[in-house]
């Protein structure tokens, strides 16, 4: 048999790609089949090695960019690498453990999203507490914000200054909130009552509102309110609430007899006016100072009542008349507080009665 048919005869024994060979020393065959074929695929592959080369420098741009945005390079060269990844991905080295990962704004809410149900009740429990904490935590006051000595208070501690036979009752519209607090009248700085009662001679000098109570004794004057409800502001009272105080005002002033009842404000003119005629009054109709004879409040059997004198306010925050306007009202005032007091002083001697005109 010659070579040539040997080899064709080892051909069909083997197939194309095997080769006879010693089954022990090669591994039964395995060996030189594994060469034979690595010729033949270098040979084929040969062709499309440039298109191969393409695919994957397209492959490589496109996990590049992926990459960039924080997920992680995924290789496509082969089945077998993507194995590797999928392996590499399930079980991470130690180097890619420690490692810190990247996480984006995306990653980050999905994050939060999926952890939130999972929170344990230790976690609930402290963040309930820190917005309980928030909540009760003090906030910084504001420009407007009240002072702990402006805070509203339902009950006032100013109390009436009413003896019998007061030369002067002088009537206000109601405390404000640190009268209230205080119980000293008029006690807020911006008030110029206590300045008016000294600049109209009044008074002798200018009093502080913690003499309040020693008008009486002093001057013979003594003090009230129509109404008695604290508020910031003389406004912020309805005019029931003052239509109500009128009726109070009226037995005040019929038991205690004083000679005179100021009112202390046009608000309160225009309350006694309402009760009295059943309509507002108006405008021609109203005049600060005296009133007339029959307008006398507290009239009753054997007395002729107080005659009425309608002066100005003296809250801070009425800025309809200027600090002169209100000077002249209660000048008209405190020139028969005045002459009053001296005919006092002349009746005590044993002088003769003088009447308030």
């Amino acid at each position: 048999m010659t070579v040539g048919a040997r080899n064709s005869r080892g051909n069909a024994e083997y197939g194309d790609n095997d080769v006879p060979v010693n089954k022990i020393t090669s591994f039964n065959g395995r060996l030189s089949q594994y060469f034979h074929n690595t010729k033949n695929v270098v040979a084929s592959s040969g062709l499309s090695l440039a298109k191969e080369t393409a695919k994957d420098t397209l492959k490589r741009d496109s996990s590049s960019q992926e990459c960039s945005e924080g997920d992680l390079p995924i290789d496509h060269g082969s089945s077998r690498s993507k194995r590797r990844k999928g392996l590499a991905t399930a079980t991470p080295t130690p180097e890619e453990s420690e490692s810190p990962v990247r996480i984006t704004r995306s990653r980050s809410a999905s994050l939060l999203q999926t952890q939130s149900p999972q929170s344990s009740p230790n976690t609930r429990a402290r963040s309930t507490t820190t917005a309980k904490a928030t909540a009760t935590k003090p906030t910084k006051r504001g420009r407007g914000s009240r002072t702990p000595s402006q805070a509203p208070v339902s009950h006032s501690l100013l109390r009436d200054t009413i003896p019998l036979n007061l030369t002067l009752l002088l009537v206000g519209v109601n405390p404000g909130i640190l009268t209230g607090t205080t119980g000293h009248a008029y006690a807020h700085p911006s008030n110029l009552f206590w300045k008016l009662l000294h600049w109209s001679r009044i008074t002798d000098i200018r009093h502080p509102p913690s003499d309040t109570y020693r008008l009486p004794e002093l001057y013979n004057i003594g003090n009230t309110n129509i109404v008695e409800r604290p508020t910031r502001d003389a406004s912020m009272l309805s005019k029931a609430e003052m239509d109500a105080g009128v009726p109070v005002l009226e037995v005040k002033v019929a038991t205690k007899k004083p000679e005179v009842v100021c009112l202390v404000g046009k608000s309160i003119w225009e309350a006694v006016w309402r009760v009295r005629h059943g309509r507002g009054i108006k405008k021609e109709e109203f005049k600060y100072g005296w009133q007339g004879v029959e307008e006398n409040m507290g009239v009753c059997e054997g007395w002729g009542g107080a005659r009425v004198f309608v002066a100005t306010t003296t809250s801070g925050l009425a800025a309809g008349m200027s600090i002169g306007e209100k000077r002249a009202v209660w000048d008209q005032l405190g020139g028969w507080v005045v002459k009053r007091r001296e005919e006092r002083a002349s009746e005590e001697k044993g002088c003769g009665l003088y009447s308030t005109d």
